[in-house]
Protein backbone atom coordinates (compact mmCIF):
# COMPACT_ATOMS: atom_id res chain seq x y z
CA UNK A 1 0.00 0.00 0.00
CA UNK A 2 1.81 3.30 -0.84
CA UNK A 3 0.31 5.52 2.45
CA UNK A 4 2.90 3.07 4.63
CA UNK A 5 5.43 5.35 3.38
CA UNK A 6 4.02 7.86 4.70
CA UNK A 7 3.46 7.16 7.73
CA UNK A 8 5.68 7.99 10.80
CA UNK A 9 7.69 4.82 12.65
CA UNK A 10 4.89 4.36 15.29
CA UNK A 11 2.44 4.12 13.15
CA UNK A 12 3.88 2.18 10.83
CA UNK A 13 4.47 -0.47 13.52
CA UNK A 14 0.78 -0.39 15.22
CA UNK A 15 -0.64 -0.85 11.44
CA UNK A 16 1.81 -3.91 10.43
CA UNK A 17 0.99 -5.18 14.01
CA UNK A 18 -3.03 -4.75 13.10
CA UNK A 19 -2.29 -6.31 9.98
CA UNK A 20 -1.08 -8.85 11.15
CA UNK A 21 -3.33 -9.79 13.67
CA UNK A 22 -6.17 -12.56 13.92
CA UNK A 23 -8.36 -10.73 15.79
CA UNK A 24 -8.88 -7.49 16.93
CA UNK A 25 -6.53 -6.04 19.09
CA UNK A 26 -7.33 -3.51 22.07
CA UNK A 27 -3.95 -0.28 22.04
CA UNK A 28 -3.03 -1.94 25.39
CA UNK A 29 -2.38 -5.51 23.79
CA UNK A 30 -0.90 -3.69 20.82
CA UNK A 31 1.38 -1.76 23.32
CA UNK A 32 2.44 -5.09 24.76
CA UNK A 33 3.49 -6.46 21.68
CA UNK A 34 5.65 -3.72 20.58
CA UNK A 35 7.43 -2.84 24.12
CA UNK A 36 10.47 -4.56 22.32
CA UNK A 37 9.90 -2.10 19.42
CA UNK A 38 10.64 0.95 21.92
CA UNK A 39 6.44 1.51 22.13
CA UNK A 40 6.62 2.75 26.26
CA UNK A 41 3.60 4.66 26.29
CA UNK A 42 -0.09 3.77 26.05
CA UNK A 43 -0.07 7.39 24.26
CA UNK A 44 2.36 6.34 21.37
CA UNK A 45 -0.15 3.90 20.74
CA UNK A 46 -3.00 6.15 20.41
CA UNK A 47 -1.61 8.40 18.80
CA UNK A 48 -0.50 6.36 16.27
CA UNK A 49 -4.22 4.63 16.13
CA UNK A 50 -5.72 8.01 16.29
CA UNK A 51 -3.64 9.03 12.47
CA UNK A 52 -4.48 5.27 10.98
CA UNK A 53 -8.02 5.49 11.41
CA UNK A 54 -7.96 9.36 10.17
CA UNK A 55 -5.91 7.82 7.35
CA UNK A 56 -8.73 4.71 7.03
CA UNK A 57 -6.33 2.38 7.31
CA UNK A 58 -7.40 0.92 10.30
CA UNK A 59 -11.22 1.23 12.29
CA UNK A 60 -12.58 0.79 15.45
CA UNK A 61 -14.83 -1.82 16.39
CA UNK A 62 -16.63 0.33 19.60
CA UNK A 63 -18.52 -2.52 20.91
CA UNK A 64 -15.01 -3.62 21.69
CA UNK A 65 -13.07 -1.03 22.02
CA UNK A 66 -10.63 -2.72 19.94
CA UNK A 67 -8.90 -2.34 16.39
CA UNK A 68 -8.35 -3.87 12.95
CA UNK A 69 -6.17 -3.04 10.10
CA UNK A 70 -8.77 -1.64 6.71
CA UNK A 71 -9.60 -4.63 5.12
CA UNK A 72 -10.84 -2.79 2.39
CA UNK A 73 -9.03 0.80 1.75
CA UNK A 74 -11.49 1.74 -0.68
CA UNK A 75 -14.21 1.62 2.29
CA UNK A 76 -13.99 4.89 3.61
CA UNK A 77 -15.07 6.32 0.12
CA UNK A 78 -18.74 4.91 0.60
CA UNK A 79 -19.60 5.98 3.89
CA UNK A 80 -20.60 3.17 5.50
CA UNK A 81 -18.09 0.58 6.83
CA UNK A 82 -19.78 -2.67 8.60
CA UNK A 83 -18.25 -5.74 10.02
CA UNK A 84 -19.66 -9.00 11.30
CA UNK A 85 -18.37 -10.41 14.59
CA UNK A 86 -18.22 -13.93 15.32
CA UNK A 87 -18.91 -13.77 18.86
CA UNK A 88 -17.96 -17.56 19.19
CA UNK A 89 -14.02 -17.24 17.19
CA UNK A 90 -13.76 -13.44 17.39
CA UNK A 91 -13.42 -13.54 13.48
CA UNK A 92 -14.21 -9.86 11.94
CA UNK A 93 -15.49 -9.44 8.49
CA UNK A 94 -15.12 -6.08 7.28
CA UNK A 95 -17.74 -5.13 4.36
CA UNK A 96 -19.81 -2.66 2.57
CA UNK A 97 -22.61 -2.73 0.94
CA UNK A 98 -24.91 -0.43 -1.38
CA UNK A 99 -28.11 -1.03 -0.51
CA UNK A 100 -27.99 -0.12 3.18
CA UNK A 101 -25.99 2.64 2.43
CA UNK A 102 -28.20 4.04 0.17
CA UNK A 103 -31.13 3.14 2.50
CA UNK A 104 -29.19 5.20 5.67
CA UNK A 105 -28.59 8.03 3.24
CA UNK A 106 -32.22 8.18 2.16
CA UNK A 107 -33.43 8.44 6.06
CA UNK A 108 -30.32 10.86 6.71
CA UNK A 109 -31.91 13.24 4.13
CA UNK A 110 -35.36 13.05 5.07
CA UNK A 111 -34.76 13.91 8.43
CA UNK A 112 -32.06 16.68 7.77
CA UNK A 113 -29.32 14.83 9.88
CA UNK A 114 -25.78 15.27 8.55
CA UNK A 115 -23.80 12.19 8.72
CA UNK A 116 -20.28 12.27 10.05
CA UNK A 117 -19.49 8.62 9.38
CA UNK A 118 -21.35 5.41 9.52
CA UNK A 119 -20.20 1.80 11.10
CA UNK A 120 -22.37 -0.90 11.72
CA UNK A 121 -21.35 -3.90 13.77
CA UNK A 122 -23.46 -7.36 13.27
CA UNK A 123 -22.94 -9.78 15.88
CA UNK A 124 -23.81 -13.47 15.62
CA UNK A 125 -22.07 -16.77 14.60
CA UNK A 126 -19.79 -16.68 11.27
CA UNK A 127 -20.21 -19.75 8.64
CA UNK A 128 -17.94 -22.49 10.88
CA UNK A 129 -19.10 -21.80 14.08
CA UNK A 130 -22.57 -21.83 13.04
CA UNK A 131 -21.94 -25.16 11.10
CA UNK A 132 -19.92 -26.79 14.34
Amino acid sequence: MSAHSDLTRNQSLVLDRLEKAESPMSAYAILDQLRDDGLRAPLQVYRALEKLLDMGLAHRLESMNAFVACAQPHCHDSGLIAFAICEKCGQVSEFSDDVVRERLTGWADREGFVVKRTTMEIRGECRVCAAA
